[in-house]
């Protein structure tokens, strides 16, 4: 029940506009080890994040050198929040440029407000080539349009129900966008100013006093380039023989299934399984056919009730696969085909 509470928490920040969900750096160290060839020589913008307090602007800081970066940037909305910290209350944005010398950083305040909108912070963005952060929930949308827009490549967190938004989707379902690794129980929290309600045993204070919300609900989402997206997913279940396993569609010539790990390896039809394929999908191995609804627009229904959000998908390597030396394998699949 903790853990749906404080998932609820999210919803509601995102309804109220309460964005003040501060990445862990543990968090981010997590998931950045798997991008490591991807910074060398690059310009990385960390455009929702005052330099002072943020654990993206440290990280990239204290890992210049290593990953080769040629600079950072890092901005913030003056709007922002210092309960957390108790200082730097009162103050102008600014942005902050870092070129990994002893020097000391360079700083320049903004005529505006430091919206990530804003011209002033689109001029920082044209001169960056990937953007890491954790934008404000409420925007999601439009804080992903902005990167698709002016064609950045971009590592950021976000709400697990985002890959539910069409314009989210649509990017996955076109192979212009991907999860990261770390999804889920996979990001441990984040800080909180101290005045945010708090529920059960998902939430603790750290070394430096610091409220910490866990959530079961939030993502990276990315188009860094990633080898984990290209490993097949080990499909060991069989569809036929068992078919009273995967029920039928009322409105969807296809199957549905329940569980990623429960995906038959013989079936060539569509296939409705959960959103948290998308966790594990080569686009290789699957084609994204369409999200959630049938034939008839409605939602897809399977004797009138319809399970959580399904993504109907189709099995690639059976689709190429048509040199199967066993006559009967190939007599199933064709008829599944013309079903």
């Amino acid at each position: 029940m903790a853990r749906k509470a404080t998932n609820d928490l999210l919803q509601q920040a995102k309804k109220s506009k309460s964005d003040e969900f501060y990445t862990q750096l543990c968090d981010i160290e997590r998931e950045l080890q798997y991008y490591p060839n991807c910074f060398s020589g690059k310009v990385v913008y960390c455009n929702c994040d005052d330099p002072r307090v943020s654990n993206f602007f440290r990280f990239f800081k204290d890992n210049f050198h290593r990953l080769g970066l040629r600079k950072l940037i890092a901005s913030f909305y003056k709007e922002q929040s210092y309960d957390l910290f108790e200082t730097h209350t009162n103050e102008r944005p600014y942005y902050c440029e870092y070129d990994g010398s002893d020097e000391k950083m360079t700083t320049e305040y903004f005529r505006g407000d430091g919206d990530f909108r804003s011209k002033e912070c689109v001029n920082l963005l044209l001169q960056s080539d990937i953007v890491v952060t954790n934008p404000p929930f409420s925007l999601f949308r439009e804080f992903v349009s902005q990167l698709v827009r002016y064609d950045k490549q971009f590592l950021i967190i976000g709400n697990i129900n985002a890959i539910t938004y069409k314009e989210i989707f649509k990017l996955i379902q076109e192979n212009k966008a991907w999860l990261g690794v770390n999804l889920g129980r996979g990001i441990s929290g984040f800080i909180v100013p101290n005045h945010y309600q708090q529920y059960g045993t998902e939430v603790s204070v750290n070394q430096d006093g610091q409220t910490i919300i866990a959530t079961n609900g939030c993502l990276w989402l990315t188009n860094l380039e990633l080898q984990q997206r290209h490993d097949d997913i080990l499909l060991t279940k069989e569809y036929y023989g068992n078919e009273t396993a995967y029920p039928n569609y009322d409105n969807c010539n296809g199957i549905n299934v329940d569980r990623t790990q429960d995906i038959p390896k013989d079936y060539a039809g569509l296939m409705g399984v959960p959103i948290t394929f998308l966790h594990k999908y080569n686009p290789e191995q699957f084609e994204i056919v369409k999200f959630r609804k049938g034939d008839d627009g409605k939602d897809l229904s399977i004797n009138g009730k319809c399970p959580y959000f399904r993504i109907l998908i189709r099995n690639r390597r059976i689709l190429i696969n048509y040199s199967v030396p066993f006559l009967n394998v190939r007599e199933r699949i064709m008829n599944t085909i013309t079903k």
